[in-house]
């Protein structure tokens, strides 16, 4: 996740880079976030994939949930995979948690109590992750999205005037040595708390205990990318209602190519505490001739109705291959059943695939995993849905590899029509997880990315190259899609001074988010300005790519799988950071920043 050392053949870039950083001063600071983290060790340096919520009225209270491994042990010094492993601690939970209580222009994070590894050894200790999850057998891992609703009187009756409820769901897995849940893989957990205020938040036990909103586990069933929201207008029959979603990996102990991977959501009435039975949206069947789904996202319109939207595929007919599409499928009994699923948008992935990983990266060569995903919002006139507009908003990345968008499309009559997709994103910028949000009263929309700097073809292979990004806000008008400007331009950053825990690649995560009142914008996203490119580390990525492919076919080399790839690279030894980058090295450092801005 961060920066230092330009090579003499990035020049261009690093003066295009400024040229774009400076420009008009803009009236909006942004703020850190990840408050509680330090600059360096890796990885309890490395912060991602932001999230963050308020209530649906004017009020300075903001949630921000990021995955943050400030608890996890510093990177090894030896272990027996050889130096440099720095592998995620068994038991330690990465769902970090942030508030502000000034509108965003700083942000807290409350320690508590838990299994931590922050003063290098495993045990209980400090921890600025959700609480409770160790108590109950459980940790938390990960992947956060935060929302706010109506808190329950003592008769489960929700309305506003009771207080606030702020959830927060992630996925969760067993402590070792726990059986709490039936499975070995992840489910999705859900925490909260009421009314927080700087003394709350304070207190541990303000916090629930993690529910499971996930049900029907079972050995061999891996629940991924999760997400949730309340119905938060009073105006609706199920107003108060919490929805979360997920894809259901069905036989993940195969790891097969194609694992059945059905869209499921599920809801609670009673502020959490309980979950429905889980709602098959989709079908499961994900093979050569159906392919898979993932990357759902959930709001609630005036009148209640679920919109519901992730990321599929059509057959091309008479080709043998298959389109990318944004689908979306819609309730409306309050999430029991849903329509057919169809699709609302074509799609070309953003990224190009790097063998060696196995998957899609952003900006090239060990560059940053990256997904064209959905984001969702709607005009539903929040918090009573008087004179809502009900417009519907889609966004994604979108583009051939050095020409993407932040694409943005629309809808006025609740989903069944949609308006041909725009692009919201400066042409200068190469947008990268897209979020968007819309103004309850449907009259701005806001769009907010990670910026890579133009042109690609000058870094793409070429990892001794500045990796150039940096957050971008821009808002517009809702009804026309139409006068988008940059609100705010966040500092310049080096995407390769992010780091996967293993090293072989960068990391930013998979999502920044967004959301808007009448005549705000608060958003996030994952920034590299304080990091620092570690050349010992770029020498390792570039090593470790020209190995025969007898030494690293077969080994999964994902963002945490240290160990099963160390053994596999003896003739490319990974670096430890501490002892081969520079001293004082903030290699890995990613952090969340913030804006709260207006249009």
């Amino acid at each position: 996740m961060r920066r230092h050392g330009l090579r003499a053949i990035g020049p261009l870039l690093a003066a295009a880079a400024v040229a774009l950083a400076a420009g008009p001063a803009l009236a909006f600071a942004d703020a850190l976030v990840t408050s509680g983290s330090a600059t360096t060790p890796f990885p309890q340096n490395k912060q991602n994939e932001p999230s963050i919520a308020r209530a649906p009225f004017d009020g300075s209270v903001l949630v921000a949930g990021v995955n943050d491994e400030l608890d996890l042990q510093p990177c090894f010094s030896s272990t027996p995979s050889g130096p440099g492993s720095c592998p995620f601690t068994a038991g330690v939970g990465i769902s970090g948690v942030y508030f502000s209580f000034n509108d965003g222009a700083s942000w807290v994070q409350p320690t508590y109590q838990g299994w931590s590894a922050r003063t290098g050894k495993a045990k209980v200790g400090p921890i600025g992750t959700l609480p409770n999850y160790f108590e109950a057998g459980l940790v938390n891992n990960g992947d956060p999205i935060v929302t706010v609703g109506p808190r329950p009187d003592s008769a489960g009756k929700f309305s506003w005037s009771n207080g606030r409820r702020y959830y927060y769901s992630n996925l969760v897995a067993n402590f070792p040595g726990s059986a709490t849940l039936p499975t070995n893989f992840f489910a999705v957990g859900v925490s909260f708390i009421d009314d927080p205020s700087p003394a709350r938040i304070a207190v541990q036990s303000n916090w629930s205990s993690p529910k499971i909103a996930s049900g029907r586990l079972n050995p061999v069933l891996f629940n991924d990318k999760s997400s949730m929201w309340v119905d938060n207008a009073s105006s609706s029959p199920f107003f108060g209602r919490v929805y979360a979603s997920w894809t259901a990996f069905r036989a993940a102990v195969s790891r097969a190519p194609h694992e059945p991977e059905p869209i499921m959501i599920a809801h609670s009435d009673d502020g959490g505490n309980t979950w429905s039975d889980p709602v098959q949206v989709t079908q499961a069947t994900n093979t050569a001739h159906t392919l898979g789904r993932q990357g759902s996202a959930i709001r609630t319109d005036s009148h209640g109705t679920v919109f519901l939207v992730f990321e599929g595929s059509v057959p091309l007919p008479g080709t043998g291959s298959f389109q990318a599409v944004q689908m979306l499928a819609r309730s409306f009994d309050g999430g029991r059943t849903f329509e057919k699923q169809r699709s609302v948008a074509t799609v070309t992935d953003v990224g190009r695939l790097d063998p060696f990983l196995g998957r899609f990266t952003f900006d090239g060569t060990a560059g940053a995993r990256t997904d064209s995903f959905p984001s969702l919002d709607i005009a539903n006139g929040a918090p009573t849905g008087a004179a809502a507009t009900d417009r519907v908003l889609l966004g994604w990345s979108d583009g051939t590899f050095g020409n993407e968008s932040a694409l943005v499309a629309a809808s006025n009559d609740g989903g069944d029509t949609w308006s041909t997709p725009v692009a919201a994103n400066d042409p200068n910028d190469r947008p990268d997880f897209t979020a968007v949000a819309i103004s309850p009263d449907g009259r701005s929309a806001y769009v907010v990315y990670d910026a890579f700097q133009k042109p690609v073809s000058a870094y793409a292979d070429n990892l001794f190259v500045p990796r150039f990004m940096q957050g971008v806000v821009r808002g517009g008008n809702a009804a026309t899609l139409s006068g988008f400007t940059t609100l705010h331009r966040g500092a310049m950053g080096d995407a390769r001074s992010s780091a996967q825990n293993n090293q072989v690649a960068e990391f930013l995560g998979d999502y920044n988010y967004v959301t808007a009142s009448n005549s705000k914008v608060y958003a996030t996203w994952n920034d590299t300005r304080a990091g620092d490119v570690c050349d010992a580390v770029q020498k390792f990525r570039a090593a470790i790519r020209g190995l025969p492919a007898s030494m690293t076919s077969g080994v999964d080399w994902g963002e945490d799988n240290a160990a099963s790839a160390d053994a596999q690279v003896a003739a490319a030894p990974r670096p430890l950071p501490s002892r081969d980058c520079p001293s004082g090295s903030r290699f890995g450092n990613s952090d969340i920043f913030s804006v709260t801005a207006t249009r």
